[in-house]
């Protein structure tokens, strides 16, 4: 059996190295995060399972979860209340074993992170539009489910959208332009019907989504962690304990950013669009810091008898996507 990890509060995220003052400045970084970044205890342990835990098998220990959270300034009363409505609410299911608690993803909630995670992670494909028709009654629940995954209305019974975002409702009338592109080459006739129709579509689309909130929000990504991507240029120092905390700090208010984002056609958004720009430093940023980050994880979380793997094939996977994305690949 693999030696347990500290209890919560005997050393844990103890710094890896011994005291000098670029572990104070990796100190600093953490802390200047947390003063611009809001942090619910309910949205970070959702980051936490979606970053660290999903990948490495779904369930981890009730004490790692209230010391990642005390690391970054939830009270370990604010954690057990969030981890209870989880429980409630269908994302996690807890378990015993001996005095220990461990929580662990439903089903439903793995299908929900792992389409998180293509977004966050993988690659995106440039696809085309679907139109979708809601039949002759629009009330209901389909329209506002679409337009909660990026559709915008073009009148009461019509809706545009990204072909990545495909309705699975079969009473729904469905028509595609571009097909090709959707196939994942990014090359395909999603692109090319985005250029073809030029600028007229980038009106459509000016006019119809709010682009200035998905700017505004990858605008304050870009302004909290690019001063992150200066420090580590400048060699400060980051304990593994800091590298994990960064990490989830990143992934938290990345997610916040993009998985708002209706992620349109390239083709038809503004030349600098700030989304690119964002994108590059997180993926920069995530593969800069893992390798300590996951060296705390393989040290220190504990999913039952033994501790998470520091890397499983999906993190693996998850790096040589990020790396694509870093390198403009």
């Amino acid at each position: 059996m693999t030696a347990a990890p500290r209890p919560p509060g005997t050393g844990g995220f103890v710094s890896d190295a011994r005291g000098s003052s670029a572990d104070r400045n990796g100190e600093a970084l953490v802390s200047r995060l947390l003063d611009t970044l809001p942090l619910r205890s309910g949205g970070f342990i959702v980051t936490l399972y979606g970053d660290v835990v999903e990948p490495r098998g779904g369930r981890l220990w009730m004490g790692n979860i209230v010391e990642i959270c005390r690391m970054v300034g939830i009270s370990e009363t604010l954690v057990r209340t969030a981890v209870s409505r989880l429980v409630a609410a269908g994302q996690l299911t807890g378990e015993r074993q001996g005095r220990r608690s461990f929580y662990q993803l439903t089903e439903a909630a793995r299908r929900e992170f792992l389409s998180a995670a293509r977004t966050l992670f993988a690659p995106q494909a440039e696809v085309g539009w679907l139109f979708v028709w809601l039949g002759p009654d629009p009330a209901g629940e389909a329209g506002p489910a679409l337009e909660r995954e990026g559709f915008v209305r073009l009148g009461p019974q019509w809706l545009l959208g990204p072909a990545r975002h495909r309705p699975a409702d079969p009473s729904l009338v469905v028509f595609e332009v571009g097909q090709g592109g959707s196939q994942g080459d990014g090359q395909g006739d999603g692109q090319a019907a985005s250029q073809a129709a030029g600028p007229r579509l980038r009106d459509l689309v000016a006019a119809h989504w709010d682009l200035s909130a998905f700017d505004a929000a990858y605008a304050a990504f870009l302004a909290a962690f690019a001063g992150i991507a200066d420090a580590l240029d400048a060699g400060t120092h980051l304990s593994d304990a800091e590298a994990l905390q960064l990490r989830l700090l990143l992934v938290h208010a990345y997610r916040h950013a993009a998985l708002r984002d209706a992620r349109l056609p390239a083709a038809t958004l503004p030349a600098d669009w700030s989304g690119h720009r964002a994108r590059r430093l997180f993926a920069d940023l995530y593969l800069r810091l893992s390798p300590a980050a996951d060296r705390h994880v393989g040290r220190h979380l504990l999913a039952g008898d033994d501790l998470l793997p520091a890397q499983t094939a999906e993190t693996l996977a998850r790096a040589a996507s990020l790396a694509r994305i870093r390198d403009g690949a």
